[in-house]
């Protein structure tokens, strides 16, 4: 019996990550076929989400516009070999977190956050508290800031990251809570200081 709703309830949450509208699916499909004009179309609903990912990595309007046409390309050059069409969307955060990190690793200068991105993670916070909390972020080991990016920046589910990140769900869960405890420990020092 429990066996049984365990996986009833994996099944629907599995249903709940994927891609609900029928018109993208189909968008999806036909990308994948060749289709340029149907590719164009699914940039076009994810352009918004795709800067704000790759802004939250950057935190250079530049750079995450670079990032993006960097993703856009990549995911045209590969959409044939989707495996799963109703998990675009986290197929191609998937490719936009590998052109993030391989952008950050080539890059050789550090800029200082903007004012103009705000994401649920940081509502009501104070300019200062934004620094703080973005530099705490950029403190962590990449595996660990992709998914504090990935959760509380861009709302995904644990099997969402999982899936974009190729790893299981519990090493998901794992680096969740060794992020939140090293952004805890950074920040609590960082109040220290200052007192």
């Amino acid at each position: 019996m429990k066996k049984q709703k365990l996986t009833r309830e994996l099944a629907e949450r599995k249903v709940a990550s994927k891609v609900i509208d029928k018109k993208e699916l189909k968008l999806v499909k036909k990308a994948a076929r060749g289709n340029v004009n149907a590719y164009g179309q699914l940039v076009e609903i994810y352009k918004k989400y795709l800067y704000r990912m790759a802004y939250t990595y950057t935190k250079e309007e530049q750079s995450a516009l670079d990032i993006v046409q960097d993703c856009i390309l990549k995911g045209f050059e590969s959409v044939k070999n989707i495996q799963e069409p109703e998990y675009f969307k986290t197929w191609l955060t998937r490719i936009l977190i590998h052109t993030a990190v391989d952008h950050l690793r080539k890059s050789d200068r550090y800029e200082k956050y903007e004012d103009s991105y705000t994401g649920e993670a940081e509502k009501g916070l104070g300019l200062e508290e934004k620094w703080d909390l973005y530099d705490a972020i950029d403190a962590l080991p990449e595996k660990f800031k992709t998914v504090i990016i990935l959760k509380y920046f861009n709302e995904m589910q644990i099997q969402e990251i999982a899936y974009a990140m190729e790893i299981p769900e519990g090493t998901v869960k794992s680096y969740l809570h060794r992020a939140k405890s090293e952004l805890k420990e950074y920040l609590r020092e960082d109040y220290i200081y200052v007192q």
